[in-house]
């Protein structure tokens, strides 16, 4: 049996430019982290007793003889992706909902290779795990996805990450002190707006409207560059919440769905009672807000919003990991 562990992120700035549409001809970059919350995939072979093939357990429970006959679209994919043969048992389990904007369908699909991979005796590298995960989602599901979410699962930490005209990218360690870090994880909050979303359609406008869009693309990609200076630098963090509010700003140019009247209610709000700034995280249209307020000032905010869930959460460092093996 392998429990497979695997975070789920938060993309800062530069979202929209980790689409191979965009990055294949203008390169693109994103700056963000994994996060204290995971899904943990658990795999193991299944005995032959009994009268199914597979197993898969997550909000419905499947018992299948075949993989066409699966319905969860990932765990489909991975497996034909990996020439399954042997017959399997898959749990899965989130610390946080899916659709949320905090990538957890990658993380889902990143820690389903690696559990499957290492239960096989295989070892796959991080990069491998990543291209592996962006080719399941983006060519095998043909999901409007970028490439962000599958490289943050499958390696870990708090990144610069380069996208490449020639389809490559790179994976930088931002160079932060821990004071700084500690800093970031104080002031910057996670806020649920209740509204469960589909990124999918988000994503397929976007895309739709990408040579409209290129003048904004740009400008997120620019202010991208910016930003790993600035935290590189160890300049004034709280220029953080002015940037992630530029950004914002132009993120809802992207595509109409990107906000609605209950999300910008809840971002007026934040900033008048004490946020600088911040920005819905993920493609947009529901899941988290995540707002940069200042420690001192989040009492208030937390009271002006008390309906709404926040969500406290620290940066870390590992990627999707192995924590059982039997």
């Amino acid at each position: 049996m392998i429990i497979c562990k695997t975070p789920f992120r938060i993309s800062l700035l530069g979202g929209g430019t980790d689409f191979p549409k965009y990055y294949l001809k203008n390169s693109g970059c994103v700056i963000g982290g994994t996060i204290d919350k995971y899904c943990y995939v658990t795999a193991r072979f299944l005995p032959e007793v009994f009268n199914y093939k597979h197993r898969i357990v997550w909000s419905k429970n499947e018992t299948v003889n075949n993989i066409n006959q699966i319905f969860h679209p990932t765990v489909k994919a991975v497996f034909k992706s990996l020439n399954v043969k042997n017959g399997l048992e898959i749990h899965y389990q989130g610390d946080l909902q899916k659709n949320s904007g905090l990538g957890t369908s990658s993380s889902f699909c990143v820690g389903l290779i690696n559990a499957i991979t290492t239960l096989n005796n295989n070892k796959i590298s991080k990069n491998k795990l990543a291209l592996k995960a962006i080719n399941v989602e983006q060519y095998l599901m043909k999901e409007n996805c970028g490439s962000q979410d599958q490289i943050w699962a499958s390696h870990g930490g708090m990144n610069f990450i380069r996208f490449n005209r020639n389809g490559k990218f790179s994976v930088n360690k931002l160079k932060i002190s821990n004071s700084y870090k500690n800093k970031l994880n104080d002031n910057l909050v996670l806020i649920y707006t209740g509204i469960h979303k589909y990124s999918d359609t988000v994503e397929k406008d976007k895309l739709f409207n990408l040579n409209k869009n290129l003048i904004y693309l740009d400008k997120i990609k620019l202010i991208t560059e910016e930003f790993k200076n600035t935290i590189n630098n160890t300049r004034s963090i709280d220029l953080i919440g002015e940037m992630l509010n530029e950004y914002w700003h132009l993120k809802k140019k992207l595509s109409s769905k990107v906000t609605n009247n209950k999300i910008n209610e809840i971002y007026k709000i934040a900033l008048t009672n004490g946020a600088t700034g911040g920005k819905i995280i993920g493609s947009g249209g529901g899941g988290y807000l995540l707002i940069y307020c200042k420690k001192k000032f989040q009492k208030k905010l937390k009271n002006k919003l008390n309906k709404l869930v926040f969500v406290n959460f620290k940066f870390t460092e590992k990627g999707s990991e192995i924590i059982f093996k039997s």
